[in-house]
């Protein structure tokens, strides 16, 4: 009898995750305490020595010399407290594809197009779960995941379980089988995924979608609109690029009157003021994610052109292409673009880039009731940074948003707390095998080079 071989980075992976792709468990009550706690709550603000309180995943206390009981208490003496910092846009799946991106020697677009066909479920599990444990590494706790590589249901739930099995919250959009509008989404899978998904649920899923390339083609829009109508039906959000064609795409939304609260646009760098004023007319929400959209080409991202928008955060748009999960590299080439563009330092507000990466990037992604400040009610979402570093050595005192948004790094993060479940601590990710799950990914990235290859 022959049996099926079973991809060696299949099985590395499945000998690093957690039994059956299984979510982290609860840890317990948790106590940080006697950090500089920045709430991002405009109305409680900083408080410069204070603790958090966690039970059952909630925040139940923000204070000074808070009783722990029976909570293990997390010391962040001289470190800072800070809600996690929330990708609102993504595409994890393309995690084993970084270093491809050559610019003139492979370009994202053209490259990407050509690896994603050939990704098999187990190439997706691999890729998103290492994916979301970089953004976890970096304080990152939620993110906004645009999957539009569902080549099949088994790839859909393989994303959602890799996304499950890391501990992140999620929206997970899902998609298509590839970027071009020729293919419907599979929304009958989409819908069965969403049923399993409840209120409480950490991970959520969103509608990835497209409009279509020929914006004169009555079936297509059909096709499209019976997928925007199948998300609203499910109460799911939905989450739309207007990035390659800015103008027509973005003037299409409005024209058929599709903007709305429960949609979201992605990299609108080149929206002209009466497209952004249509977008907040309507309540929707935006997410810039300046890495991406200066190494493609999109222009400079400045993040003063959006101010009149309420709604809108910040996103990596993939590791690969950002070259990391690094939501503290996103703020600061951000604030240096604010800066340079204006050519006036003084035109930077640190604090307003903290705001779009925790509370404002929480509110686009339809999930400010849940996560974005430190208070109580909300789940137990949070980072602790320390300054103990070389490169955060030399702080005085006074607002620390400058220190944070020009001199923190992933590698400062020295614990992260999701759903009040404890994913590192003392800098390093708990109950993760990383040496297996990197052999995973090297694995895995060359076989897709490999099947991609021309014969």
């Amino acid at each position: 009898m022959r049996f099926p071989t079973i991809p060696l980075a299949a099985t590395l992976l499945a000998l690093a995750m957690p039994a059956a792709a299984a979510p982290p468990s609860e840890t317990g009550a948790l106590l940080v305490r006697n950090g500089h706690v920045l709430t991002m709550d405009p109305e409680v603000g900083d408080l410069p020595r204070a603790d958090v309180l966690v039970r059952d995943g909630r925040i139940v206390a923000v204070g000074p010399d808070l009783e722990p009981g029976d909570a293990r208490v997390i010391d962040a003496e001289g470190a800072y407290v800070l809600p996690g910092f929330v990708d609102t846009h993504s595409h994890l799946y393309t995690t084993t594809m970084r270093g491809q991106f050559r610019n003139a020697d492979g370009a994202y677009f053209d490259t990407a197009e050509s690896l994603a066909p050939s990704m098999t479920p187990d190439d997706v599990r691999i890729a998103m779960h290492i994916g979301a444990l970089e953004l976890l590494d970096g304080g990152i706790t939620t993110t906004g995941d645009f999957f539009d590589n569902v080549r099949s249901p088994a790839h859909g739930e393989a994303g959602l379980q890799a996304l499950d099995a890391a501990g992140i919250r999620a929206v997970l959009y899902y998609g298509g089988p590839d970027k071009s509008t020729r293919y419907p989404i599979d929304v009958e899978h989409l819908s069965a995924l969403a049923a399993t998904r409840g209120e409480e649920a950490r991970v959520r899923m969103g509608l990835a979608w497209r409009l279509p390339r020929d914006r004169d083609d009555a079936t297509n829009w059909a096709m499209r609109m019976h997928e925007r109508d199948t998300a609203r039906a499910l109460g799911l959000p939905v989450q739309v690029h207007v990035s390659v064609e800015p103008g027509p795409i973005f003037d299409a939304l409005i024209a058929r009157d599709l903007l709305a609260p429960d949609l979201s646009l992605v990299h609108a760098t080149d929206a002209t003021p009466a497209q952004l004023q249509a977008l907040e007319a309507a309540g929707g929400a935006l997410s810039l994610t300046p890495i991406s959209e200066h190494r493609v080409g999109y222009g400079p991202t400045r993040i003063d052109h959006f101010a009149a928008l309420r709604r809108q955060g910040l996103g990596i748009d993939g590791n690969a292409l950002a070259g990391r999960g690094d939501m503290f590299a996103t703020m600061r080439l951000a604030a240096l673009t604010w800066s340079g563009e204006a050519r006036d330092e003084t035109a930077v507000d640190p604090r307003a880039l903290l705001e779009l990466a925790t509370r404002r990037g929480a509110d686009a992604l339809g999930l400010g009731a849940i996560t974005g400040t430190l208070v109580a009610g909300k789940r137990a979402d949070l980072q602790v940074i320390a300054a103990d570093s070389l490169q955060m050595a030399g702080f005085g005192g006074g607002d620390p948003a400058a220190l944070l948004v020009y001199s923190a790094s992933p590698s400062d993060v020295r614990t992260v707390i999701v759903d009040g479940v404890l994913l590192k601590t003392d800098g390093a990710l708990r109950d993760v095998d990383l040496p297996r799950l990197r052999e995973a990914a090297q694995q895995s990235a060359r076989d897709l080079l490999q099947r991609a290859s021309p014969r």
